[in-house]
């Protein structure tokens, strides 16, 4: 088997875990890959606009490194548009979408409303691609229990009769997961009062509100903890974070955006990590915290379930309406409940990019080789 195909990447909002996807694909891949990206701001632009700028970007970049064998776009950009602009020097390589979410199954956020345009702009991408790649199978049965609402929303011309097409060319391939710098062996505490950490983005489809309920219920009940709240916030106004630090005083002992190595020691001290989400399609970071020997306290939904291999659920996993009643029975007995996830921490390094690079690259030259029997 050969390696070293050409592959074009291709990011439209170069931030957070889609950065962290892009760059640790290129860090550990095989192959050769070169990536046109733009900034993580602005994604509905991303989406409306990115085409053109990307394409212009892609250009250049394939002058530079050769006509890509294998072309892999990050979902934030209207594929069709994009493969329209790029139709006069791209040549015809496998294209494959890779979807980190979808606005068919993505919560609406208070004061917005729902955009079908964006939504179409997934589903064309996913028709026009050889191949789509979701990061969970939550995510991908969500997505295509939604598509024929969607699209039996067309007045004339529905596109329901490309659904089965589609849906069989699409398959799950998690993300990767930087855990080579992620404490192991369990939690390094330092004597004091249990560490309940929450490392989300600041955003309110993962719920803070629900956390901070209970933790401050908690609280007021006498129970001891401190708590971290890390995580990016590009929000003017965080009200309930502030309103809930005010509650919990000092128990608060880390607030915000961490570089990455004392987010990697934030890891190695936590001893619980927290979720009330009510969208996630992989979770990297509750990954990263149960390597590092965190106790979970996540929702029995989402793509939770994914992650936690099915011997772990019942420690693991909490029913809807049971997150204080579950984080009390962890803080009551923090030292019973490290032994019924006994191993789970090293069931995450399953999701190290050590590992699941090699299901990328057999899919990369696949589809490279694939491209060559049919040239």
């Amino acid at each position: 088997m050969s390696y070293g195909r050409r592959v074009l990447l291709v990011e439209p909002y170069h931030g957070g875990s889609h950065a962290a996807w892009a760059d640790g694909l290129v860090r550990h891949s095989r192959h050769r890959l070169a990536v046109v990206a733009h900034p993580g701001a602005f994604w509905r632009w991303r989406m409306r606009g990115g085409s053109l700028t990307l394409a212009e970007a892609a250009e250049r970049v394939v002058a530079e490194n050769g006509l890509p064998e294998v072309v892999l776009v990050s979902g934030m950009v209207d594929l069709a548009a994009w493969l329209g602009f790029t139709r006069r020097f791209l040549g015809d390589p496998r294209v494959v979408l890779y979807l980190h979410e979808n606005q068919l199954a993505y919560p609406v956020g208070p004061g917005q409303r729902l955009d079908e345009g964006l939504q179409i702009a997934n589903w064309t991408g996913m028709a026009v691609a050889d191949q789509v790649w979701c990061n969970s199978f939550h995510q991908l049965d969500t997505l295509f229990g939604a598509l024929p609402l969607l699209l039996n929303r067309a007045p004339d011309q529905s596109h329901t009769h490309r659904l089965e097409v589609v849906r069989a060319a699409s398959h799950v391939v998690p993300v990767g997961v930087e855990l080579s710098d992620v404490p192991a062996g369990g939690t390094v505490g330092d004597g004091g009062p249990p560490l309940v950490l929450w490392n989300h983005r600041w955003d309110h489809d993962k719920n803070p509100e629900a956390v901070f309920r209970s933790l401050v219920e908690l609280a007021d009940e006498g129970v001891d903890f401190q708590v971290a709240v890390v995580g990016e916030n590009t929000r003017v106004d965080p009200r309930e974070f502030t309103e809930a630090f005010h509650r919990l005083g000092d128990r608060v002992v880390q607030v915000g955006y961490l570089p990455r190595g004392d987010y990697t020691a934030l890891l190695g001290r936590a001893d619980v990590v927290i979720s009330a989400a009510l969208h996630e399609f992989f979770g990297i970071a509750v990954v990263e915290a149960m390597a590092a020997g965190a106790v979970p306290v996540l929702p029995d939904r989402l793509s939770y379930p994914e992650l936690v291999p099915e011997q772990f659920h019942g420690a693991a996993l909490y029913p809807d309406g049971g997150l204080t009643a579950r984080l009390r029975d962890v803080l009551g007995d923090l030292e019973g409940w490290r032994s019924r996830v006994e191993g789970l921490a090293g069931a995450m390094r399953q999701f190290d990019w050590s590992v699941v690079v090699d299901d990328y690259d057999l899919r990369i030259e696949s589809l490279a080789a694939r491209s060559e029997s049919q040239a």
